[in-house]
């Protein structure tokens, strides 16, 4: 009786001995890194965390393991767009305002031919550009689009050119204002070439009022008295005619030795129009002279 009992003690101790080693085996199927083989004492509560002390999010019991189910991903919440702006803010003109600037404006405006001027004494960029183009035509320099001294007064001499004073009638006629020292062109009564600006004879070279005549005219003359070329050059009076001019023309300080200096292009379209014969009308005298 005894060699059963303890051949059957044994056998039940072999048996739970057995069952407590497959406990602890990896299964291949529960997503194990390992594939069948055995596993040391303790891997099995490393990977499950089953020995460690619950954590907040964890419960206090192993729980029986879910099944695998596929995760629903949310769509991703599209960004709400950012609201446009109610008002755009303004350019900026990219001129600097002049101390003249309404005024410049209000005779932009009246000679017309610039662009859109606003008479509001505040400079934008319509302005800045109509002033560039105003200060290109006339050699301003510099041309910025500021409402300077210059501007100011080669506008307001053009705005205030009162063409009806050479009392042109028939054929062409060149005009000059020597008080406003602008000059123009007519024909048969009407202007065809709008008022523009000059400078005529200086202190102790006064260009005297009048009515003359081109009686000569050469595209390059040698001044002998100068020594300086004058081109585009007609006379029509005592050594006095119109020539491009060879020096800044609105430097106010000099002037000419009594001729009428005239811009590069105004000095070109006088010559195409001009011929030995054509009627010369000043009037008027200029100041300091």
């Amino acid at each position: 009786m005894k060699r059963v009992r303890i051949t059957s003690r044994l056998v039940a101790l072999v048996v739970v001995t057995l069952v407590g080693a497959g406990a602890c085996a990896l299964d291949p199927q529960a997503g194990g890194s390992g594939g069948g083989g055995a596993a040391p004492a303790g891997a099995a509560e490393q990977v499950s965390g089953a020995s460690a002390a619950p954590g907040p999010d964890q419960p206090a019991t192993t729980p029986a393991k879910p099944k695998a189910t596929p995760t629903r991903m949310a769509a991703p919440t599209k960004p709400s767009p950012r609201p446009k702006p109610t008002t755009a803010s303004p350019k900026p003109s990219g001129c600097p305002q002049g101390e003249h600037q309404r005024a410049v404006e209000t005779y932009l405006a009246q000679l017309g031919g610039f662009g859109r001027v606003t008479v509001d004494g505040r400079q934008s960029a319509a302005d800045c550009a109509a002033i560039k183009k105003f200060q290109k035509r006339y050699d301003i320099r510099p041309v910025q689009g500021r409402a300077g001294p210059t501007t100011y007064d080669v506008a307001k001499r053009l705005a205030t050119t009162d063409t009806g004073r050479c009392g042109a009638r028939s054929g062409l006629t060149f005009c000059i204002d020597l008080t406003r020292q602008t000059t123009w062109v007519m024909r048969d009564a009407k202007v065809i070439v709008a008022p523009t600006v000059t400078r005529t004879g200086m202190a102790g070279y006064r260009t005297p009022a009048g009515t003359y005549r081109i009686n000569f005219r050469n595209i390059k003359e040698w001044s002998d008295p100068y020594e300086v070329w004058l081109p585009y050059w007609q006379h029509f009076t005592q050594g006095m005619g119109f020539h491009e001019t060879t020096t800044y023309l609105h430097d106010k300080s000099i002037g000419s030795h009594g001729c009428v200096n005239l811009l590069h292009a105004d000095a070109v379209r006088y010559w195409e129009l001009g011929k030995v014969g054509s009627r010369v009308v000043l009037v008027g005298r200029r100041p300091g002279t």
